[in-house]
């Protein structure tokens, strides 16, 4: 399956947290396709935006370094746009239960904002809002599927369900053009990988390039499945342009499922050196740790027509390939 190419010529674009990971692809893709692109980013140290996943197409977009918690801001950004991909998040769970306030701002009452924004000012805006797995909780079977009990462990995963439920209800009172995707590990070029802030794979990234034992917390036997960022990317341009979508949340998943030890073990191999180590979790993370989680996505696939094509060992080659020429730009702390 090739990637889902469509004609975005006359498009404009929004995306919130557009210089971050998954947002800096996804304007790359428009941008390819005809559509103009307008990014908002904070570039808040602590979150994901880097000017570095800009390169190369900086100068074909339009950028505002501003906050999402701005709503005289959005108000302004959010007007003259066919459609709008709403990503700025705080992705940290553990930042989350440290700074619970702080997360409430952005990953809820910020998103009421912006929706209020639409509105007024664009009602006719297609929107599709990041949401995430971790509102599932601690499975109760797997894989998990959309109708799987929503019983989150954390505050981020608390305020992800009041954002998602924020957009599906615009949908139903207001009629506006809303749909969700929950979105399970997703990794490639452009992720955080100073921390582990965004996904635990991004430090594993810099840890085994950097000459360091990539660190396994437990017993390295709990499951996963991941997307590549390209594939995640194909999701969030169908669920834009599909009727179909709209006013539902749709989960993404792989059909790959691989436990932490053999990652870890495949990463090495990929790598040609390095090594890995069961450590001990932490407490303050092992106490919101969601176990093991595979994803159903069988909803995508019939109503998106989608389904991940880049394999774990290429985009994970395709990854170490990245930071291996670019690393600095991502963990200097002076980045």
């Amino acid at each position: 399956m090739n990637s889902y190419s469509p004609d975005l010529h006359g498009s404009s674009v929004l995306i919130t947290g557009g210089a971050g990971f998954i947002g800096s692809n996804l304007a790359r893709r428009i941008l390819d396709l005809g559509g103009s692109v307008t990014l908002v980013d904070s570039l808040i140290p602590q979150y994901g935006g880097n000017l570095a996943n800009l390169e190369g197409f900086r100068k074909r977009l339009e950028l505002h370094i501003s906050d999402v918690r701005d709503p005289y801001a959005m108000d302004t950004l959010i007007q003259g746009h066919d459609l709008l991909f709403n990503l700025a998040g705080q992705t940290s769970h553990l930042d989350s239960m440290q700074d619970p306030l702080t997360d409430l701002h952005i990953n809820a009452t910020a998103q009421l904002s912006i929706l209020e924004a639409a509105r007024k000012r664009n009602p006719g805006l297609h929107i599709v809002f990041a949401s995430t797995r971790q509102i599932y909780g601690k499975p109760q079977y797997l894989p998990v599927d959309e109708d799987h009990p929503i019983r989150p462990v954390d505050i981020n995963g608390i305020h992800k369900v009041a954002g998602e439920e924020y957009h599906l209800l615009y949908h139903r009172v207001y009629g506006m053009s809303c749909s969700a995707l929950r979105l399970t590990n997703t990794y490639g070029p452009g992720m955080r990988v100073r921390d582990a802030r965004q996904t635990f794979l991004g430090i594993w990234v810099k840890q085994i390039l950097c000459g360091q034992p990539i660190k396994v917390f437990g017993d390295g036997t709990q499951l996963r499945d991941f997307n590549f960022v390209d594939d995640v990317v194909d999701a969030f341009l169908r669920a834009a342009l599909n009727p179909e979508a709209q006013g539902r949340v749709l989960n993404l998943g792989s059909p790959e499922v691989i436990n932490l030890a053999d990652l870890a073990r495949m990463m090495c191999e990929l790598e040609g050196s390095g090594t890995w180590e069961l450590v001990p979790f932490p407490s303050n993370l092992k106490s919101i740790d969601i176990g093991d989680y595979y994803s159903d996505h069988s909803l995508s696939k019939k109503i998106l027509e989608w389904e991940p094509v880049v394999g774990l060992r290429e985009g994970l080659a395709r990854t170490l390939d990245y930071y291996r020429n670019r690393g600095a730009h991502y963990w200097d702390t002076n980045q």
